[in-house]
């Protein structure tokens, strides 16, 4: 097949592909828009603020800082100043690395794991009720061709 044939015959998918990003992207603002609003009106945080809480709640040992930068795939400093204001809320406890007297974890006071508790409960909600019309099994064909993409592009799921 010439190189002109083989470029005219992937355009379709090219552009399939291209029009699945764009809406991909344009759902998840629209989602994220809807998810910031509602955190902010029901429970007075923020997205990242929720972000950094249910990475430590799903890591109940703690997380180094760079292992939270790195779950979250932000930069340390975007984290940094999150974690100083959930420390001074009481949220976060600091806990120093045996061995290593520069390291520290952080992980969640007990208070703001029940309080996390319950609020990423009321989250999933959100997330269910904005996917409503997306059926059990466009969601796990969905979720299946994700993680193909992410598998290729060495992510893990």
């Amino acid at each position: 097949m010439s190189e002109i044939a083989e470029q005219t015959e992937n355009r379709p998918t090219s552009k399939q592909r291209l029009r699945f990003w764009l809406r991909l992207l344009k759902l998840q603002r629209h989602m994220e828009a809807v998810l910031r609003e509602k955190l902010r009106a029901e429970f007075d945080t923020t997205l990242p603020r929720f972000d950094v809480m249910a990475a430590l709640y799903h890591h109940r040992q703690g997380l180094r800082m760079s292992e939270l930068s790195s779950f979250l795939k932000v930069s340390n400093g975007n984290v940094t100043g999150i974690v100083d204001r959930l420390v001074q809320d009481g949220s976060i406890i600091r806990v120093p690395v045996e061995g290593d007297r520069r390291a520290m974890v952080v992980r969640l006071t007990t208070r703001a794991r029940e309080e996390f508790g319950h609020m990423a409960h009321v989250h999933e909600g959100w997330v269910n009720d904005l996917l409503a019309e997306l059926s059990p099994v466009d969601a796990k064909a969905m979720i299946a061709g994700m993680d193909r993409v992410n598998q290729s592009l060495g992510e893990s799921a």
